[in-house]
């Protein structure tokens, strides 16, 4: 629990960023806590996160201090959790305000996932500065019944406001690590052993791992040999055992199964085709690297969003877009054509490129300091 600290004019700005969930959340959030803390190296800055959500390993990880609510979320069925969970939103919401008094933060920042709400209704409630920053192109329930309470929203595409009121909204983009576009071809393709003159191609499944891109990529391991290409395939934790099995009949192949990327620049560089999931983070993170991309976006997500996410894309000739029912026949058939297909592969990244939005973290945090300069000027 965080120690209470007197509120004085002199002290170091304290913020408190709440959510998480899934990496989508959590990246962007500590990629604003990091903007944060090297603009103002003493800032104090307190994460609130879901107990038994992956946050609460990520996060401390990071380098910053997290505190876990018990929260989680509505199941689409019938069921027990579904008939407790006004109570557990209304603890959650006790908590997140005992918290608030006793860290007494200038602002608030809602990334989205479970701990967002509770958090960002207290802080509310309290007169507290808040912002939201909404990483898809369809904004989840939650933002939008909170985009009533909160000071300012930002967005990472256009339209947002047929979900938010207008005059919230700033277009900044989605948080993501610059140091992602970084990454150099030679040695990224040295650093994963990979040949230097083959082609690569990249799948990744977001932080979860995703089932249908792990199948239909163990189905293809074959026809990738037969057709010269590489492979970095990001399984999922879950996914890892069996899928590491599955590529060690073609390791002299260069096709490499992988439970984690931490060098994420690197595979990018590598890569001169991505296979990915369409989570807005993903989506975020191939505009800035450029790369010629298939998205076959999760079935599994709210109002799926994904495939809105994709669609951005699309419409704008910024990607392919395969339906995660059609995987399994033509995803390989897909990236196989691509791969041979160099002009198609530059029109994607010329267009990909013009759609990336580099200064999304530095405008999120400026707003947010706006926000807290406002709030000091209206408590002096």
């Amino acid at each position: 629990m965080p120690h209470k600290k007197p509120h004085t004019a002199s002290n170091s700005l304290r913020v408190i960023i709440s959510g998480g969930g899934t990496g989508g959340h959590i990246f962007p959030a500590v990629a604003i806590a990091n903007e944060l803390r090297r603009r103002q190296p003493d800032a104090e800055i307190l994460f609130v996160g879901a107990n038994g959500r992956m946050e609460m390993t990520r996060v401390p990880e990071a380098g910053y201090e997290i505190v876990g609510l018990d929260i989680a979320g509505l199941q689409r069925r019938l069921t027990p959790q579904n008939l407790i969970f006004p109570i557990r939103v209304m603890r959650a919401v006790r908590k997140a305000g005992k918290l608030i008094e006793q860290f007494r933060p200038d602002v608030v920042v809602g990334v989205g996932g479970y701990a967002s709400a509770p958090v960002l209704l207290a802080a509310t409630s309290r007169g507290i500065p808040s912002l939201i920053q909404e990483q898809n192109s369809y904004a989840g329930l939650v933002n939008k019944l909170l985009s009533r309470r909160v000071n300012k929203i930002c967005v990472a595409y256009d339209g947002m406001q047929k979900f938010f009121p207008q005059e919230k909204l700033v277009l900044t983009g989605n948080p993501v690590r610059t140091e992602i576009a970084s990454g150099n071809r030679v040695e990224a393709r040295q650093f994963f052993g990979l040949a230097p003159d083959q082609p690569v191609l990249l799948v990744i499944g977001g932080s979860l791992g995703a089932r249908t891109l792990n199948q239909a990529t163990a189905a293809a391991l074959p026809r990738l040999k037969a057709a010269g290409v590489q492979l970095l395939w990001q399984t999922g934790k879950l996914y890892y055992p069996e899928a590491s099995q599955q590529a060690a009949a073609f390791a002299a192949d260069n096709l490499k199964a992988l439970e984690f990327v931490q060098r994420m620049d690197l595979a990018y560089a590598a890569a001169d085709v991505v296979v990915s999931r369409a989570g807005a983070l993903s989506v975020s993170e191939l505009c800035l690297t450029g790369k010629p991309s298939i998205l076959v976006p999760s079935p599994n997500v709210a109002e799926d969003h994904q495939t809105k996410n994709a669609m951005a894309l699309v419409r704008k000739d910024a990607a392919l877009l395969v339906s995660d029912a059609e995987a399994p026949a033509k995803l390989y058939d897909t990236a196989l054509a691509l791969l041979q297909n160099s002009t198609q592969q530059q029109q994607l990244a010329a267009q990909v490129r013009q759609l990336a939005r580099p200064a999304a973290t530095t405008t999120i945090v400026d707003e947010l300091l706006k926000l807290v300069g406002k709030a000091q000027v209206h408590t002096s």
